[in-house]
């Protein structure tokens, strides 16, 4: 995400154009300030006294009483912090975000090339059969059908005479969000775990109010890994972890396990090699020179584990360096899975653009 500032002009925008903006930005800060309300207005401050973001119609004591009242943010006894209606605030912000290249898309939920047991309508009809809805009954089609066999005198009505409309089927999935914490997401000065952590706020919102039947789970790694709460995702912070890709993705996977749905898939962001695993004692083995074959084959065996699961593995790698998508390649075509090299600015997109796509494919076995 990132913001142009230019100087403010009274006919720029509407009061109430002006506080969304403000809000919006405040949003963005708070998440890169791992959710420090505090020292996110005092960037705010930063930024205001640099491009006059404020004057005597909005001041930055006015925004703070105006993120009062909106309930984002409340007093508590340690200072200021995010309330849950602040967090989800945050989360729908990042997905509006996101999906300005979007907007265009299709409206409406999990839909599929495949027609079954549904809700929206087609005009397609079909005969009757058991466990159809019987208020999709085409009663034109129906009473045509009759009329055709008796006639309108000797009017009968028959099972084989019932024409449903076909609906289209709407499909359900389980997804794991892996986000990399290690150290190397902050390394040599760029932030990549705010954006990383943007798509994280926006996918949940998005499966929260588009697809609320769906499971998401989100399960951070660095030298473990951790199932960590959605509300949590904007207060994560980089630790100074290796990179033990291959516990993140077993733990991902006895997730979905234990989940009944039809679709099963893993979103993977790192910037980094594998760099970590376990051994069989339980002993952290690190290597961060390289790529450790011992390290590569062991994360290598938890893909194809998952590829027999039937859960792909859907990787975005924020980083170039040849020998790591070298590696990334190597992952993919165990998993049979997919893989993207993109940059910070369009990771989002190409997260949601795939996970909508992943909805209209039907998976079956190999």
């Amino acid at each position: 995400m990132r913001f142009r500032y230019s100087k403010w002009t009274p006919e720029s925008q509407t009061d109430e154009q002006r506080l969304q903006q403000l809000v919006s930005l405040f949003s963005y800060l708070v998440v890169q300030t791992s959710g420090d309300v505090q020292e996110a207005l005092e960037w705010l401050k930063q930024l205001a006294e640099e491009y006059g973001l404020f004057d005597e119609e909005m001041t930055l004591d006015d925004l703070i009483d105006k993120l009062r009242e909106m309930g984002i943010i409340e007093e508590v006894k340690t200072g200021i912090q995010l309330t849950n209606k602040g967090i989800q605030r945050i989360r729908q912000d990042a997905l509006r975000e996101i999906f300005t290249s979007l907007k265009k898309a299709p409206e409406g939920g999990h839909e599929t090339p495949y027609t079954g047991t549904g809700v929206d309508r087609l005009s397609e009809t079909k005969k009757f059969t058991f466990g159809d809805q019987p208020t999709n009954i085409d009663l034109t089609s129906t009473l045509s059908n009759a009329f055709r066999r008796d006639g309108i005198d000797d009017f009968t009505l028959r099972e084989e005479d019932l024409e449903v409309y076909e609906t289209e089927h709407q499909t359900s999935c389980a997804t794991v969000l892996m986000l990399d914490i290690s150290h190397s997401m902050i390394l040599y000065g760029e932030d990549r775990i705010t954006p990383a952590k943007q798509v994280g706020l926006a996918l949940s919102e998005l499966i929260m109010t588009r697809f609320p039947k769906d499971y998401l789970a989100l399960v951070v790694f660095g030298d473990d890994a951790q199932l960590v709460s959605i509300n949590e995702l904007p207060f994560l912070t980089v630790g100074p972890y290796h990179t033990n890709t291959r516990a993140g993705l077993q733990l991902a996977r006895n997730l979905l396990r234990r989940k009944g749905n039809a679709n099963k898939q893993i979103f993977m962001i790192t910037d980094g090699k594998p760099s970590a695993i376990f051994d069989s004692n339980g002993k952290l083995y690190k290597n961060s020179f390289g790529l450790d074959p011992r390290i590569v084959n062991k994360t290598l065996d938890e893909a194809v584990a998952c590829r027999r699961e039937k859960i792909p593995i859907t990787t975005f790698m924020v980083a170039r360096d040849p020998y790591l998508i070298n590696f990334v390649e190597e992952l993919t075509k165990a998993n049979q899975g997919r893989a993207y090299y993109s940059s910070l600015t369009n990771l989002g997109e190409f997260v949601f653009v795939d996970y909508i796509r992943n909805r209209r494919k039907k998976f079956t076995s190999r």
